[in-house]
């Protein structure tokens, strides 16, 4: 009798066990936006600022090529991308293989996209998900990058300075009317601030967005390496 209520539990515990499995399964299937990499359809932007400085430095310690943002001009905040997203997730290479992109407009996009490289990449990856021509899609970047003010702080740092995430936030709150904590993301690596992200309607007003928020740097205090030449 013992045996055999003990056979019973067991197969009550494997059978419980499928029955999880399979409900987290379906769990991640439902994760999974029904819209996945349809082009077009989407729920919002990202506008995402790197903070060339930090990248220029990674660069190096990589011990890679030298990158044309690099070796050119100074930089500070510049143009990583304009990223469609769904509410969870985010759709990517929508197109395979993507329509080319036109030099021209490749050689008109330098100065916010500061390597051709970066432009390319960012057409294939999240520009095909747009919905928008090649053109169309790099004008509607040039106009969310027009939206946002940077501070005044950032604009020209000669100087290696120490800051706090929030501290990050709160200056680009003050400098864009209407932004609020919720539509900003400060990102960073171990040690250095990486990019602000800034979450955007496709009619390119501020909105909330949770998921992106919850990606944001926890660290209390990051380094921000100063403008080449600074």
């Amino acid at each position: 009798m013992f045996h055999s209520r003990l056979h019973f539990f067991s197969r009550l515990m494997i059978s419980l066990t499928l029955a999880a499995g399979l409900a987290a399964l379906a769990g991640g299937a439902k994760a999974q936006d029904k819209r996945q990499n349809t082009p077009g359809e989407f729920d919002f932007y990202v506008l995402s600022l790197s903070w060339s400085p930090s990248f220029c430095e990674e660069a190096a310690e990589r011990g890679g090529r030298s990158q044309t943002q690099c070796s050119g001009r100074p930089y500070a905040f510049v143009v990583h991308g304009l990223w469609p997203q769904y509410e969870n997730g985010f759709p990517e290479y929508c197109q395979r293989p993507s329509p080319r992109l036109n030099r021209s407009i490749v050689s008109s996009m330098l100065d916010l996209m500061p390597a051709p490289g970066l432009i390319f990449n960012e057409w294939d990856k999240h520009g095909t998900c747009s919905g928008l021509a090649d053109r169309s899609y790099f004008e509607t970047i040039r106009k969310a990058r027009a939206a946002i003010k940077i501070p005044a702080e950032y604009l020209d740092l000669s100087e290696a300075k120490t800051v706090a995430p929030a501290e990050v936030e709160e200056a680009f709150i003050k400098a864009n009317p209407g932004l609020s904590n919720a539509a900003v993301s400060i990102t960073c690596n171990r040690t250095r601030l990486s990019e602000v992200r800034i979450c955007l309607s496709k009619d390119l007003q501020f909105r909330a967005c949770e998921e992106i928020d919850r990606r944001a740097c926890r660290r209390d205090q990051v380094a921000m390496p100063p403008i080449r030449g600074g």
